[in-house]
């Protein structure tokens, strides 16, 4: 490929952006008088060699990206960092193989949020900070993503939301040192926001920190093996589900609400039919708790709404093992798992928009099939939805759910029982966190499955996060034709 050395040059700069990270932890620990330091500082070491030399050995003048080289920009990109992203795991004294280092840190980059950690009260805090840091980082990563290369791929439907007018001479990343610019600034922005309000609320500096990086990400690692439950405080899970869904939404409409745009975000079909379906799932929830008599009507809308915006937004904290409510509840929840945000946000899951774009399809096939001589316009709001797109959205779909029952069953093929097979792979291709059962729920980890089931997930992990199509589409033969 013509423009492979732009691929590794960008790889290399990412490693050594990431070694540089790695001196972030590494220096909480050196603070907090802990030895985990000098792992932090052997990884850096590694990586930005690593990094460097990569940088040296594709050094190009020409910067311009092919459309085939896209993909294996993304895919590498995010699967570099992370592979370099658990030697600090591996290096530390908490004692983990590679496999579960890789594990951890690709559930982190990919704001996954399963963990195969326990013991989390006592951990180092530069392992602790360093987790929050690969969740923020790959929650921002995802969205610029998402708004500047996966709208140009036409991946799953995502050509509906291209930013500009775009033709096949024009580059494949419109503009990306302005959006990367105007998204981080202001997921920096919510981030320091959500921090500031989770210290009023009782949280120590570290702690508000930590939970506002994966909070915003909609990550979902917590410091603690309770999770958000360890708090058990009102006030800090109504501002928890406040930016959970925040970091859901599109930060594009951030952007235009700061610039004069203030209705901006209401406009936007895909906020309003997120919004009401949470409302919904969330009342739903609430009285089948309520009814159950698990707790009063205020703290059942509470853990209702808590936890529902979590499986939803895709974050994966827990108050509670709400697997323990009913078995409408597990049912309830295994569904919400295949939901997921806004595109262009940091949440994972099928999205919302493409349920939007199935039901418009429905409705204008009923209306076809009442009045076959009348020509139907399939409309998103304000746009006009053309086949290619209605095509895109149900191939996805299909492939999404195709890769998760093929997970399951392989993992069933390990010896994993079935309500663990099918919720880890769900899980993982949405990029939830926690899974149903009492293994991998909301009051267990991941440590207990074997070490090929571990890189089943992670594969599936990646593959969710990527929107699945651009990594599937490197293992074509067509692909590598030029």
């Amino acid at each position: 490929m013509h423009s492979g050395k732009v691929v590794g040059l960008v790889l290399g700069a990412l490693l050594v952006a990431l070694a540089v990270l790695m001196l972030v932890p590494a220096l909480a620990d050196l603070v907090a008088q802990r030895d985990d330091w000098t792992a932090f500082l052997l990884a850096a070491a590694i990586t930005g060699f690593a990094g460097g030399g990569l940088m040296l050995a594709f050094s190009t003048e020409d910067r311009d990206l092919g459309y085939r080289a896209t993909f294996m920009m993304t895919t590498l990109g995010w699967l570099g960092v992370s592979a370099f992203a658990a030697l600090p795991f591996v290096f530390s004294r908490i004692g983990v193989s590679y496999t579960d280092a890789f594990f951890e840190a690709i559930s982190g980059v990919t704001t996954t949020g399963a963990t195969v950690f326990s013991g989390l009260d006592k951990m180092p805090p530069g392992i602790l900070l360093w987790r929050a840091l690969l969740q923020w980082i790959g929650g921002v990563g995802i969205i610029v993503t998402a708004v500047a290369i996966l709208p140009f791929l036409r991946v799953g439907g995502m050509q509906l939301f291209r930013t500009e007018s775009s033709d096949r001479s024009e580059k494949v990343l419109p503009r990306p040192g302005q959006i990367a610019l105007a998204i981080a600034e202001i997921y920096l922005l919510l981030t320091l926001f959500c921090a500031v309000l989770y210290m009023f609320g009782g949280m120590t500096p570290f702690d508000a920190m930590t939970h506002a990086m994966t909070t915003l990400s909609t990550g979902g690692y917590s410091t603690h093996d309770a999770s958000f439950g360890y708090f058990d405080n009102p006030w800090l899970s109504w501002v928890a589900i406040v930016f959970m869904i925040a970091g859901s939404l599109p930060l594009v409409v951030y952007i235009h609400m700061v610039r004069g745009e203030h209705d901006a975000l209401w406009k936007d079909p895909q906020v309003r039919g997120f919004l009401l379906f949470i409302v919904i799932a969330v009342l739903i929830l609430t009285r089948s708790i309520w009814m159950d008599g698990h707790y009063d009507l205020l703290e059942s809308l509470r853990h209702a709404a808590f936890n529902v915006v979590s499986i939803v937004t895709t974050t994966g904290y827990a108050t509670t093992d709400y697997t323990l409510w009913s078995h409408f509840a597990v049912m309830f929840f295994f569904l919400l798992t295949f939901v997921g945000g806004c595109t262009g946000s940091t949440a994972g899951g099928i999205k919302i928009f493409r349920f939007q774009i199935l039901g418009i399809l429905f409705r204008t096939q009923m209306r076809q099939t009442l009045y076959p001589h009348v020509a139907q316009t399939l409309r998103y709001g304000e746009r006009t939805v053309d086949r290619e797109i209605v095509f895109s959205v149900g191939l996805f779909i299909v492939l999404y759910f195709a890769t998760v029952f093929g997970i399951a069953l392989a993992l069933g093929a390990l010896g994993i029982e079935f309500m663990t097979a099918i919720s880890a792979s769900a899980t993982a291709v949405g990029n939830v966190g926690p899974g149903l059962g009492e293994i991998i729920g909301p009051a267990g980890n991941f440590a207990t499955l074997p070490d090929a089931a571990k890189w089943l997930l992670s594969a599936g992990m990646l593959m969710g996060r990527l929107e699945l199509l651009t990594v599937f589409i490197m293992f074509t033969k067509d692909y590598w034709q030029q």
